[in-house]
C-alpha cells in the first residue's frame, strides 16, 4: 500500500499550479476538452454506473461503510462530494487548492482493514482513502463513465478526442496526489487498466447493501425514479457486475430508449443541459454574476438524491 502523504500532495499541487496560465480558469478553463465533454447534464446519466463501479472494489466498498453517514444523510453527502469536484473541476485555482486540501485531510481520518476474504481480497486486509492505488481506481471510474454517457448521447468519439480528454484529466488526479507513474498517457492506456481491473473486483455485501439502498431499494416502496436509475446502471455496467450486484433491468430496451433520447437531447440550448458550476464558472471568468437557472438548476440537482432513494 502506497500512501499518498501531505508533502506528496503539496509537491503536486505546487507542479500543478505553475502549469496554470490564468488562475481564474482553474486546472483546466473554458477551452478544454474535460470542459466539453463532462460539462453538461449528460454526464449524469452514468452517476450510478461509477458509483457501482466503485463500490465493486472491497477497499472503497468498506471505507465508505465504515466511515460514511451516506445512508443518514444522502443529500448532504452528494452535496459535498460535487461540490468539492465541481470546486476542483471548474472553480478558480484556489478554490480548487483549497478543495484537494480538505479531501486529503478528510481521507486521512478514513481508514481500517477488511472484514472478511472478498474476491482476491483477505480478512484483515488494510485499506486507506490516500491509498495511491485506490485513488487511481475511483477517478478512473469518473474518466470512464464519463466517456461511455458521452458516446450514449453523441455516438463514438474519435481516438485523439478521447486522448485528449484521459491526459488533461490527469491534471484533476493531480489534486489527490496520485502520482505521475499511475496516471495514463493515452486512452488505450486508461482502457488496458480497466481491462484488467474489472475482472478483479469483487463485490462485498456491503456493496450490494449500499447499492440497493442507492438504487431506492432500501425503502418499502422502490421510487420510480430509482427504478429507471437502477436499469440505466444495470445496463452500463459490465454485465458480470450487474448481476452480482442483483441489478433488475431490461438492458437492450434501455440502451433503445437511449437511443432516441440522444438526438432530442443534442438540440436543446447549452444554457440548459449545462452544469450550474461550469455556467457559474463561465460567467465569472466573463465578468458576469452567477444567474439565476444556475442556481436553480443546482438546487434541482442536488435535490434528485433524495427522489432517487425514497429517503
Amino acid at each position: 500500500m502506497t500512501i499518498v502523504r501531505r508533502e506528496e500532495l503539496e509537491s503536486a499541487l505546487a507542479e500543478l499550479s505553475a502549469s496554470v496560465r490564468d488562475p481564474r480558469e482553474g486546472i483546466l478553463g473554458p477551452r478544454s476538452v474535460a470542459w466539453q465533454l463532462g460539462g453538461d447534464l449528460g454526464v449524469f446519466l452514468g452517476g450510478g454506473r461509477a458509483a457501482l463501479l466503485q463500490l465493486a472494489h472491497p477497499m472503497v466498498a468498506y471505507a465508505v461503510e465504515q466511515h460514511s453517514a451516506t445512508r443518514n444523510d444522502v443529500v448532504g453527502r452528494f452535496q459535498r462530494t460535487f461540490r468539492n469536484v465541481f470546486a476542483m473541476v471548474f472553480g478558480e485555482l484556489d478554490d480548487a487548492l483549497f478543495a484537494a486540501r480538505r479531501v486529503h485531510q478528510i481521507h486521512t481520518r478514513i481508514h481500517g482493514t477488511i472484514p472478511i476474504d472478498v474476491g482476491a481480497w483477505r480478512a484483515g486486509t488494510p485499506y486507506h482513502a490516500n491509498d495511491a492505488d485506490a485513488l487511481r481506481w475511483v477517478h478512473a471510474t469518473l474518466i470512464d463513465t464519463t466517456l461511455v454517457a458521452r458516446e450514449l448521447l453523441d455516438g463514438e468519439l474519435p481516438r485523439a478526442r478521447k486522448d485528449a480528454y484521459v491526459v488533461e484529466m490527469n491534471r484533476f488526479a493531480r489534486l489527490f496526489g496520485i502520482p505521475h507513474a499511475l496516471l495514463p498517457r493515452s486512452w488505450a492506456d486508461h482502457a488496458a487498466y480497466m481491462e484488467d481491473m474489472v475482472p478483479k473486483l469483487a463485490v462485498a455485501p456491503v456493496a450490494r447493501e449500499m447499492a440497493a439502498f442507492l438504487i431506492g431499494r432500501g425503502s418499502a416502496v422502490q421510487p420510480p425514479l430509482g427504478r429507471v436509475v437502477e436499469a440505466l446502471t444495470a445496463s452500463l455496467l459490465p454485465g458480470r457486475l450487474a448481476e452480482t450486484f442483483g441489478l433488475r433491468g431490461a438492458r437492450i430496451t434501455v440502451r433503445a430508449s437511449l437511443a432516441a433520447l440522444a438526438p432530442v437531447y443534442r438540440r436543446l440550448p447549452a444554457r440548459v443541459v449545462a452544469i450550474p458550476a461550469r455556467s457559474a464558472a463561465a460567467r465569472r471568468i466573463a465578468g458576469l454574476p452567477p444567474s439565476r437557472l444556475s442556481a436553480w438548476s443546482e438546487r434541482q440537482l442536488f435535490g434528485l438524491s433524495r427522489q432517487v432513494t425514497g429517503t
